[in-house]
């Protein structure tokens, strides 16, 4: 059989916000089939079962027969090449961990070439897992060899350079089932929650309520212990040390047994434990120096260590650490009875996602000196049967939160709240932590700023803890969502000027408001960036800002069709038309639209985000545009000038209960709800704004912006004084 030539990736587009796919993020490619338009997969000798035998996940894969196996049932049907691509990325992210459900491929006007999208979450990971599917599509379509753990494991590398870390993505997963939006800030794991005024941040565990210095406490220990003690809260005795001798001295101030650790450490890295001699504790302070930027000697606290997590001044999850060991068999070294014996367990790995992290006898000189104390290195071989002890406290991962006594919970509250630290990993040594520390010589030896919650989200034992839900608990009180009110304007004709209205009657209802638009980027009557501000990186820069409670947005569809809406969702949503000008003409053929007819798909996208306490403001003297109505989850006002018009006569219905809409009556801007009108001013002298020296405003314009302003609980005599003294011209409203 001769080889078939590589399906051509035309290009690749990466929908950041909504668009004419779906509500999310999603990389869209362009797909060439070529030779292959003739060959679906049913033709192709022995295709299928190579597919399904390097991807056997295929069969879990519902598609659009909506059951399990319903993709197999389309592979054997016959299914176009695009599609198969479509589900072969899909079960790769899936290995990968970056679980992914949402795809669709669909033919274009040209012969052979379709496009082809899938749920992206992150632009990097998405475009390696395109790339990988690809060239395992075209193996199994050839008859050749892949490997698919190289691929899995090459998006999964990708996955973890520029992905969200485990702790963030919880939280971000927590606030989006609160339907609390977030924007990325950075390349690491600084997230806004939220949209200007009502944002809160988070890096990582910490947040914008973390104080800088409450988190310069948490990383002097000694100043800790200082402070959380004459609070009350027990501590081991214990003191700094700057150099070995002083080391010994401490410790035999405190009394032996000792430990000895980094003063300003993390992780657990360089504490020694449990040390007993002069040559023991001044090896331990060699490492803990290696570790940080001075050493403390502390007394010795027996027990298990364990992680409380404090979000908020309460206790959310907690867990344990346990005594690591391996045994001898007599032939094996150290280093291998550890490889064999710990290294293997599944739970751990170098990538945050595992709970459990490798053991490393080369870079971990606690445990070098650990085994030094029982005789040995990491090249002695050991006798069969010999226990050997590897870690004192090993990961802590084991699940405890069901058994942490209220008292224990209440010390872990105050240590933190003592700190000023709204989220805290407070390390506690107890025997029990079902006993209140007092009664069995527990104490509190560290209060971390930051802390870790995979530890909590994925527990070697037992039970996973909704961790990111309670720090966006933590942010956002019930009921709260983040959001700032978002008008959206979607259109070609006269988009600008219905924006600016917009945005000139909300500020002078007193809103901080935000616009973005294609005569720049404004900050309420300041304009921050000349020139076209529809992109969505200008938009993203107004819900970024604090000083802004009230969000404006000019979107066209090109701007939709490249990148997607720059919100999730929004409080007004309006439509003025569907259409076609000469200049968009050749942008829009470039994504396959040719007709106004078509901009419905396009433009829907506006309608489709209106939030369910939002409104739609529609042109009702388009019938398409109207007809947009029935896709919103909020409710709809139409405006129009005709007060006759079919839509907006059906849309009022009969009674005072009826729809809303806006239109002129008898030279007079009307606003109707059902049978019931308002009548403002005469609409020729609302048109002039200043003065006759500006050129007139558009009358549709004029109504679309009134419209949205009502949909925005703008009184009717606010809206006359904002429209007569609009400014038309732009230099005015710099």
């Amino acid at each position: 059989m001769s080889k078939f030539q590589d399906i051509r990736l035309l290009r690749i587009n990466y929908l950041r916000g909504p668009s004419i796919w779906t509500y999310r993020p999603v990389l869209e490619t362009w797909l060439d089939l070529g030779e292959l338009e003739n060959h679906p997969s049913n033709v192709i000798p022995g295709f299928n079962a190579r597919l399904c035998a390097l991807l056997p996940a295929l069969v879990e894969h519902h598609c659009g027969v909506g059951e399990r196996g319903g993709f197999l049932q389309r592979l054997d049907e016959g299914t176009w090449m695009g599609h198969v691509l479509e589900h072969v990325v899909i079960e790769l992210l899936n290995l990968a961990g970056m679980a992914t459900g949402f795809g669709q491929t669909r033919s274009t006007s040209q012969h052979g070439v379709y496009r082809m999208v899938f749920r992206a979450r992150d632009e990097h990971v998405s475009r390696t897992a395109l790339a990988c599917g690809h060239r395992l599509l075209m193996a199994a379509i050839n008859d050749e060899p892949f490997d698919v753990p190289a691929a899995v494991a090459q998006i999964r590398e990708q996955l973890d350079d520029t992905y969200f870390g485990p702790s963030t993505a919880s939280i971000v997963s927590a606030a989006t089932d609160r339907r609390i939006p977030h924007i990325r800030l950075n390349g690491g794991n600084l997230v806004q929650l939220g949209y200007g005024m009502r944002q809160r941040r988070i890096w990582t565990a910490e947040t914008d309520k973390t104080g800088a210095i409450a988190e310069n406490i948490a990383g002097d220990k000694d100043l800790t212990k200082r402070l959380i003690a004459a609070c009350g809260v027990p501590v081991p005795e214990g003191s700094t040390a700057d150099s070995p001798a002083a080391a010994w001295e401490a410790a035999e101030d405190i009394g032996l047994p000792v430990v000895v650790k980094p003063l300003d450490g993390n992780h657990g890295r360089g504490v020694s434990l449990d040390l007993n001699t002069r040559e023991e504790v001044e090896a331990a302070w060699h490492v803990a120096d290696a570790e940080g930027s001075g050493v403390i000697v502390e007394r010795y606290i027996r027990g298990d260590e364990h992680r409380l997590l404090v979000v908020g001044n309460e206790v959310v999850a907690a867990a344990r650490g346990e005594s690591l060991w391996i045994t001898g068999d007599g032939q094996s070294n150290v280093t291998a009875l550890v490889d064999n014996q710990l290294n293997t367990d599944p739970r751990r790995g170098e990538a945050e996602e595992f709970p459990l992290e490798f053991i490393d006898l080369q870079k971990d000189g606690v445990i070098r000196l650990l085994l030094q104390r029982q005789g040995l290195t990491p090249e002695s071989v050991p006798e069969a049967g010999r226990r050997i002890l590897v870690q004192r406290n090993g990961n802590v991962a084991i699940d405890c939160t069901d058994d942490v006594h209220p008292e224990v919970a209440r010390v872990a509250a105050l240590a933190a709240r003592v700190v000023g630290l709204d989220i805290a990993g407070i390390d506690m040594v107890a025997e029990d932590i079902r006993r209140p520390l007092h009664v069995q010589g527990g104490a509190i030896v560290e209060v971390n700023a930051g802390p870790g919650l995979l530890m909590h989200l994925k527990p070697a034992v037992g039970m996973p803890r909704p961790v990111g839900r309670a720090v966006v608990d933590h942010l956002f009180r019930e009921g709260e969502d983040g959001r700032i009110p978002i008008v959206g304007v979607a259109g070609t004709r006269n988009t600008t000027l219905v924006a600016r209205l917009v945005a000139w009657l909300l500020q002078l209802a007193g809103r901080h408001v935000g616009l973005a638009c294609r005569e720049g980027l404004y900050l309420e009557r300041r304009r921050v960036e000349g020139g076209d501000a529809t992109r969505w990186d200008s938009a993203q820069r107004l819900l970024m800002s604090r000083s802004v409670d009230t969000a404006v947005i000019e979107n066209g569809p090109v701007q939709i069709l490249n990148d997607g809406l720059a919100y999730d969702r929004c409080d007004v949503g309006i439509v003025t038309d569907l259409d076609l000008p000469d200049s968009l003409r050749e942008p829009l053929a470039q994504h396959d639209f040719f007709e106004p007819d078509q901009l419905v798909k396009v433009l829907r996208t506006q309608v489709d985000v209106v939030l369910s306490h939002g409104t739609a403001v529609l042109n009702a003297a388009d019938e398409r545009v109207a007809a947009l109505a029935e896709l919103c989850d909020g409710d709809t006002i139409l405006y129009g000038i005709d007060p006759q018009l079919v839509a907006i006569d059906k849309h009022r219905g009969t009674g005072a209960r009826g729809g809303r809409a806006v239109f002129v009556r008898d030279g007079r801007v009307v606003l109707a709800t059902g049978s019931a009108e308002t009548r403002l001013a005469p609409v020729q002298r609302m048109a002039l704004g200043r003065g006759a020296a500006h050129d007139p405003i558009d009358t549709e314009a004029l109504l679309a912006a009134i419209a949205a302003a009502w949909a925005q609980d703008v009184p009717p005599d606010l809206m006359i004084a904002g429209i007569e003294t609009f400014a038309g011209d732009v230099a005015t409203a710099v």
